[in-house]
């Protein structure tokens, strides 16, 4: 199955492709491309020789491994460093065609030409926003198509909570979707037909059911499975013969969808768990997608609840090892119990100690990945001692004496700055350097606040129904308000506010009313610090300064667009930007 099936045959590069790239020559210093690539946001540049023929590409990621291996200089023109293998598409290629081959060379950006020149690029952002549309397509029309079909139609999990209920159902059984889907059918319906078939996992057809006085259908039931997995069971309740047609338009749409989750999860991988479209966001996960199959350890930095844990096991299921992914917070363990806590002990070690000994955290996750958050807690003893594990690759457990060699990868995080602690001498340089291979900065709520609202809505609808709620409306007011704080506690204090409004709220609707009092202050206090100043050249500056960063905030960061909203020219918007320190 391929992308012909969503009517892709048609589509082509130059349809899709975008115009918004940089193109350099090849004598130019790599300074001066770097300042280009930082001046426009990009994440690659594109080289020409004199005729205008592109013969190399080179990405700021590119920077961080020349700097790793020392062999950086930045005077030096920018083809001595490019990847000066280049591959491209035409301008008449389909997306398909696009799509193969990024995914057969792992390459994230195609150069489209026309003419032998550059005509445009295709990133796999468009590809991957090109899936998430169709995904939404299919769905609604499933949806419709369930709806509009005769018979009455359940569709459950294989857990036997209900996904689909349509409206035949509903007029059938007596029964609205809002009361029935998301919960069990066998609180509903504990001797229905879809039960048995969720029990022994068997087909039934054609078994008369009577749910009700003078009512005689005939129900079907079948189990589901996608790539030999059981994921449910649907069940048709009237003719026969339009029960096979339905089960055949199920097994397409449900083939069309695991094809296009198995395309997005291609382009997104374990990245896909992380919420949020800021390009901040995205270029952290651009980095650590690219160094999660290597065995670089990583250090993630960024301030509490930023989500250091959740980019840690991405890059940990990313990388396709075989071991565990064991967290460890550093900062929860007593010093004295460190070293048996990571190395293990012998049996009989120490008094209290398990009589059969005990496997540490380093045995665990052999083959896998150790995740040493609040790394900068850790004792200087223990510091020693771990960064000896990196160099040798083997432990000794505590009252032992055998050595056990380990293979795992070390991911560490913390919120406190390492370079100082250094200095300080609170932290050892040479482990530092040893954990700070690769560092990837994770941006604070405050500097990605296109993603507020995001996760709002995710946080909602999975707290409600781990509180068994109704998924209540916010009333506009709220959801501004929660996007104006400062949100010093980053995404765990956000998701703990969401849970204060489903647990205080008791009506369909979250009011004002129940908004801790603490963030309607603080947002009131930044609101008075914005008010314009009487100087009237200083308030047009205000004013000037705060549509540029609104623009820039509805245009999720791209300078062309919000070049558009202003209604300048974009050189006339870098130039403002400049003069107002954006």
């Amino acid at each position: 199955m391929d992308l012909l099936l969503f009517g892709s045959k048609n589509i082509l590069s130059r349809d899709v492709m975008s115009k918004d790239f940089i193109l350099v020559e090849q004598n130019l210093s790599i300074e001066k491309c770097v300042e280009i690539m930082l001046e426009k946001n990009a994440n690659d540049i594109f080289v020409k020789d004199s005729k205008g023929k592109v013969i190399g590409v080179f990405t700021l990621t590119d920077i961080s491994m020349i700097k790793t291996i020392g062999a950086y200089d930045k005077s030096q023109p920018i083809k001595k460093y490019m990847n000066k293998y280049v591959i491209t598409a035409g301008i008449e290629s389909t997306l398909e065609e696009c799509r193969n081959i990024m995914l057969e060379n792992s390459i994230g950006v195609l150069p489209i030409l026309e003419d032998k020149k550059i005509a445009g690029v295709i990133r796999s952002q468009q590809i991957r926003d090109f899936f998430y549309m169709k995904i939404e397509e299919v769905s609604m029309k499933l949806r419709h198509i369930i709806d509009s079909i005769h018979e009455a139609i359940c569709v459950v999990d294989a857990d036997g909570i209900v996904n689909i209920w349509n409206k035949n159902a509903e007029r059938l059984y007596k029964m609205s979707s809002e009361n029935i889907v998301g919960k069990s059918i066998l609180d509903f319906f504990p001797d229905a037909a879809i039960a048995k078939v969720l029990k022994n996992r068997k087909e039934i057809e054609n078994e008369y059911h009577s749910p009700r006085k003078d009512t005689h259908i005939v129900i079907s039931a079948l189990p589901i499975y996608i790539n030999g997995e059981f994921i449910g069971v649907v069940s048709t309740d009237r003719d026969i013969t339009e029960v096979r047609q339905l089960s055949q338009k199920l097994e397409s749409a449900n083939t069309k969808l695991s094809f296009l989750e198995d395309e997005v999860k291609r382009f997104s991988g374990s990245f896909g768990n992380i919420i949020g479209r800021s390009p901040k966001l995205i270029k952290k996960i651009e980095i650590a997608r690219h160094v999660a199959k290597s065995d670089a350890s990583i250090i993630i930095t960024g301030e509490s609840g930023t989500g250091k844990e959740v980019f840690a096991r991405a890059i940990h299921e990313h990388s396709e090892k075989n071991g565990l992914f064991v967290p460890v917070n550093c900062s929860a363990i007593p010093g004295e119990l460190f070293e048996s806590e990571l190395f293990g002990y012998d049996p009989g070690a120490f008094t209290g100690a398990n009589k059969k000994g005990k496997m540490g955290i380093f045995e665990l996750a052999n083959g896998g990945t150790v995740f040493l958050d609040e790394i900068g807690d850790m004792p200087m003893h223990m510091q020693a001692k771990l960064l000896r594990v990196l160099q040798e690759k083997e432990i000794m457990r505590v009252g032992g004496e055998k050595k056990i060699n380990i293979d795992a990868r070390i991911i560490s995080a913390t919120h406190k700055n390492l370079k100082r602690m250094v200095e300080e001498g609170k932290f050892r340089e040479d482990l530092f350097y040893r954990l700070n291979v690769v560092e990837i900065d994770l941006p604070s709520l405050k500097d990605r606040k296109e993603d507020i609202l995001l996760l709002v809505e995710h946080f909602l609808k999975e707290l409600c129904k781990k509180n068994n709620r109704n998924v209540p409306e916010i009333e506009k007011n709220v959801l501004m308000l929660l996007q104006n704080y400062e949100w010093k506690g980053n995404i765990r204090e956000l998701k703990n506010t969401v849970e204060h409004l489903i647990v205080l709220n008791r009506e369909d609707v979250v009011d004002m009313d129940i908004v801790p009092r603490y963030i309607v202050e603080n947002v009131k206090t930044n609101e008075k610090k914005d008010e314009y100043p009487l100087d009237l050249a200083a308030a047009v500056e205000t004013v000037e300064k705060n549509a540029i960063v609104r623009a820039l905030e509805m245009a999720m960061g791209n300078k062309a667009k919000a070049a558009k909203i202003l209604n300048i020219p974009r050189s006339t918007l870098y130039y403002k930007m400049e003069n107002h320190g954006l």
